[in-house]
């Protein structure tokens, strides 16, 4: 429970709900039906994404998949509160976009993908660009300053785990290019993996116009 109240602390530090929330509106042209969030947790920062959203965005259903269920009441209350609706997936990621998950207009990671090794990471990139038309990251930024500033989590009250933790994400985390090489059928998608201050690194695959045709996106029910 307490690294559990680290992990918003130092997703607050990082600026991840306002990061999240930007590359989304900036690289997804109308409103979602559908968000499938990977690794969600308890769901907290995906619904300070959403929070950002709903002005503008309406209407949406966010799918949260982890492998425990610890979405809490207060959680889905919030919500229901700004009008999205809220499922939990309780499901290995692999099995889950292997063989149960339906096309979505948004795969969402936050904090996630730097947990696998190379070729994993590679096999989980596929099987979500077989099910979405944008798929978008925010990481850890692997650089000296960020580092320095993980060894400074104590600053905001984080446990002796969750100081060993940050400093592990940073030098698993990614730069320059290193998760576009990893993008299956690259013709056929609009890649951006950037630099988001203070600490964070940021890809999106957006499938191209000539790729998605003229036939409209296939929602889920």
């Amino acid at each position: 429970m307490q690294s559990r109240r680290d992990l918003r602390r130092v997703n607050s530090w990082m600026q991840q709900t306002k990061i999240m929330a930007t590359l989304l509106t900036r690289h997804f042209d109308g409103t979602p039906k559908t968000i499938l969030d990977l690794g969600s947790g308890d769901g907290a920062l995906m619904l300070g994404v959403a929070n950002r959203l709903a002005p503008k965005w309406q209407g949406v259903t966010a799918r949260l998949l982890d492998q425990q269920d610890i979405l809490s009441d207060e959680t889905r209350q919030g919500f229901e509160a700004i009008g999205w609706q809220v499922e939990s997936v309780v499901a290995d990621v692999f099995d889950y976009l292997s063989h149960d998950a339906a096309t979505t207009d948004i795969i969402s990671a936050n904090l996630f993908l730097h947990h696998f090794e190379n070729p994993d990471l590679a096999r989980l990139l596929e099987l979500a660009a077989a099910r979405t038309t944008l798929f978008a990251a925010c990481e850890p930024r692997r650089d000296r300053f960020s580092l320095m500033a993980s060894s400074l989590v104590w600053v905001i009250g984080c446990n002796d785990i969750t100081q060993w933790d940050a400093k592990t994400s940073v030098r698993a985390g990614f730069n320059n290019r290193d998760l576009s090489k990893l993008w299956p059928n690259q013709n056929d998608w609009v890649l951006d993996e950037s630099p988001a201050r203070p600490f964070t690194h940021c890809f999106v695959a957006r499938q191209s116009n000539s790729a998605r045709g003229d036939t409209p996106p296939v929602h889920s029910p």
